[in-house]
């Protein structure tokens, strides 16, 4: 059988890397009775739907472009805006990512204009969002795929990873002084198919966008190669096992500049 050319229907990493064909729009979370922001295509039906767990001290508002690529895709993209304190809980935001894909698929979210589909759940975390995503899909069977990104952990969410039994995609910062191996530690005992990544001159907090006080005290700043790789990577791995693009499994398991797949068979490589 001829293989299908690429398209934005059937699209490569080329075109992950760039806006999709959705126009998009962007409001409040709070009516579902989480506080935090929406951005979603402006129509669809039976759409995919993504919650996005934020970073230690940071406001959803600095995720704007990463959410607003995703949502050009076709995901509808939920932001809790809890737990932003300098002691998070963790299992108090996993259980808020859960909350909030529960609320786009019964209709509370954008009115019931847009709809997503209980069959497409996936979660993406940075940063204590990271751990907060973990803990919720050990705990919430109906999601169906995971990024994580420089993620850090409680020894709970380091336990339930090998509970989990699908897909992920843990990318790892390799200068990130916060971590302390969480993503290596996540992917090594992950029950389910996984990859470990690591993003070169990536930063703990790099994944946030614009500027934030938080960088004075930490260093890190905005990132534009850890910006562009998750939204490149995450968009084509969330289209792959959420939407069945499975034109995308081979370029998901090969090399893309400025990234290399770490060999989990390998225990001196800690990172």
């Amino acid at each position: 059988m001829a293989r299908t050319s690429p398209s934005i229907q059937r699209p490569t990493l080329d075109y992950t890397a760039h806006l999709g064909p959705h126009r998009v729009a962007s409001g409040p979370l709070d009516p579902s009775g989480i506080p935090g922001q929406v951005i979603a295509p402006v129509s669809g039906r039976d759409l995919p739907v993504v919650a996005f767990g934020h970073g230690w001290l940071q406001p959803v508002t600095r995720y704007t472009r990463l959410m607003r690529h995703l949502a050009s895709w076709g995901f509808i993209v939920v932001a809790p805006a809890t737990e932003r304190g300098p002691v998070p809980s963790h299992s108090g935001l996993g259980a808020d990512l859960s909350r909030a894909l529960r609320a786009v698929v019964t209709g509370r979210v954008a009115g019931g204009v847009i709809t997503g589909s209980a069959a497409k759940l996936g979660v993406l975390g940075h940063s204590v969002g990271g751990g907060a995503a973990v803990l919720a899909a050990a705990s919430d069977s109906t999601i169906k795929a995971v990024v994580t990104v420089t993620p850090v952990a409680t020894k709970t969410a380091r336990a339930a990873a090998g509970r989990i039994h699908v897909p992920a995609l843990h990318l790892v910062g390799q200068v990130d002084a916060m971590s302390d191996h969480a993503g290596a530690d996540f992917a090594r005992s992950w029950g389910g198919p996984v990859q470990l990544r690591e993003v070169k001159g990536a930063k703990h907090l790099g994944l946030g966008e614009g500027k934030h006080w938080t960088t004075a005290i930490v260093g890190d700043g905005a990132e534009k190669r850890i910006h562009q790789v998750t939204a490149t990577l995450a968009t084509a791995f969330l289209l792959r096992h959420l939407t069945g693009q499975d034109q995308l499994a081979d370029e998901l398991d090969g090399s893309l500049s400025g990234t290399g797949i770490i060999d989990l068979a390998d225990p001196k490589d800690e990172h």
